[in-house]
């Protein structure tokens, strides 16, 4: 299945510098396929190691001469490597954090020869790593789920994603393509856009075998736990991941997860599945001025899920229920539509930045605003709300517009595209102007591309 990062692994082999590159992301989201990929397409042969597989050959990199590690690698593996020719696959690396560091050698000596490393535990290794960090001779390439858009190949419908990438405001929406692509998102809502989930259902069309593929990752992450070693006792850890699901789009409160539980152990556990990358917060921001995370306040924070499939297994929703829901924006409270929306503006910008996301939260005294994410383009911070309804019902979006002099908002929902300029109703405030974009889901992948064609 195609994933559009393919080209930028493809830019990174054509540098005439390139240093090894770190492949970061989930269990499960398709990085060693990816790889796999560009090696079939790219260069004439692979070299893998996984060192989960192969732990015996860590010790081959013991040397901090790559031209005595190559001839030992060539032996154990049976081919040549050949710089310019051959691809250098580490695969799991964080079970081998030593070679890791062997990698600047690599840049050093060898420019020639295209390494690249990944790792599902990765995160450990680079927070508690006690060895040189080749600081400088490496690059990173963050991966997440496939995208709509991809999902929308996947299923054999690549003139449905050309029309979605070639929108403008200009171009009518018949009905008939509207609710067909309304029908492909609530089928990603359930199946979601881990590649084997995806793979399975585009194969056999089958909405159980999708499902018990999403079990068997969810089963995976568990066993995982185990590889977190001795920083987190396995139960807190179950809890905090068996409940996110049912937290997203919601301030999140330790106490949640159980009120018998220190914060602090609580905190702890969240921030290891956040290494896992099967969960990521969603900070607050006071969101006076760039860059947002200047301002970001690690007290307020809501909590999305790895991808909306896992999300939706998690939750024990079924497609039946998202199909014959009249309202997509209100399933699961609206959680479902927060989560998608969420994973995809997490990595919505350059592949190399570390993925993040933000919000806008407010509390005084009984009155509360909430503003779901928080988006960046150019100088501009643009507010994005998640939700159904009229233009007029969104009061957090109106607040945050009135105190920030914001000009420009943005709301998905399910409705066609949209631009209208309204005024703000906020009580004891001067109304003002300001532009708001509304874009179906179907969108999202879009959403910087029409933001600057729109923004004045």
């Amino acid at each position: 299945m195609y994933r559009f990062t393919l080209e930028n692994l493809k830019e990174w082999a054509k540098r005439d510098v390139h240093k090894p590159l770190i492949l970061r992301g989930a269990r499960q989201v398709g990085k060693s396929f990816l790889v796999r990929m560009l090696a079939n397409e790219v260069f004439e042969t692979l070299a893998e190691i996984n060192f989960e597989q192969m732990p015996d050959v860590a010790e081959l990199f013991k040397s901090k001469q790559p031209e005595r590690i190559i001839p030992l690698l060539e032996l154990k593996l049976g081919l040549s490597i050949v710089p310019g020719k051959t691809l250098l696959f580490l695969d799991e690396i964080q079970a081998a954090p030593e070679v890791f560091a062997s990698l600047r050698y690599f840049y050093e000596q060898i420019p020639q020869l295209h390494v690249i490393a990944a790792g599902s535990l990765l995160e450990f290794v680079l927070e508690d790593h006690q060895f040189s960090m080749p600081v400088g001779r490496i690059e990173y390439m963050h991966l997440g789920p496939m995208t709509f858009e991809e999902f929308l190949l996947a299923m054999g419908k690549p003139k449905l994603m050309e029309f979605i990438q070639n929108y403008s405001f200009q171009t009518e929406i018949p009905d008939t393509i509207h609710n067909e692509l309304i029908r492909y998102v609530k089928d990603f809502f359930v199946i979601g856009g881990m590649p084997e989930a995806v793979k399975e259902y585009s194969k056999t069309k089958s909405y159980l075998e999708s499902q018990r593929v999403l079990s068997s990752i969810l089963s995976t992450y568990r066993n995982d736990f185990n590889k977190y070693g001795h920083r987190v006792n396995n139960q807190r850890i179950e809890k905090v991941f068996s409940k996110v699901p049912n937290l997203v789009g919601n301030k999140f409160r330790y106490s949640q997860i159980d009120r018998e539980e220190k914060s602090r152990d609580i905190k702890h556990a969240l921030h290891l599945l956040e290494c896992a990358r099967v969960v990521y917060r969603v900070l607050h921001s006071d969101a006076n001025g760039l860059p947002l995370g200047s301002e970001a306040n690690e007290r307020y924070f809501k909590v999305v899920f790895i991808d909306v499939g896992m999300l939706c297994r998690g939750c024990g929703l079924t497609m039946e229920g998202v199909q014959t829901s009249e309202e997509l924006m209100t399933i699961n409270s609206g959680a479902i539509s927060e989560q998608f929306v969420a994973q995809h503006l997490l990595y919505s910008g350059k592949y190399y930045e570390e993925p993040q996301l933000f919000c806008w939260l407010r509390q005084t005294g009984n009155a509360s605003a909430e503003v779901d994410y928080l988006f960046t383009q150019g100088t501009h911070i643009i507010p994005i709300e998640v939700k159904a309804g009229k233009s007029g019902t969104l009061k957090s979006l109106h607040v945050f517009v009135s105190e920030k002099h914001c000009k420009f908002a943005l709301r998905f929902y399910t409705g066609l595209p949209l631009i209208n300029t309204i005024k703000t109703s906020v009580a004891g405030i001067e109304p003002v102007d300001f532009k708001l974009m509304s874009l179906p889901l179907y969108l999202i992948g879009q959403t910087k591309r029409l933001c600057h064609e729109s923004i004045d």
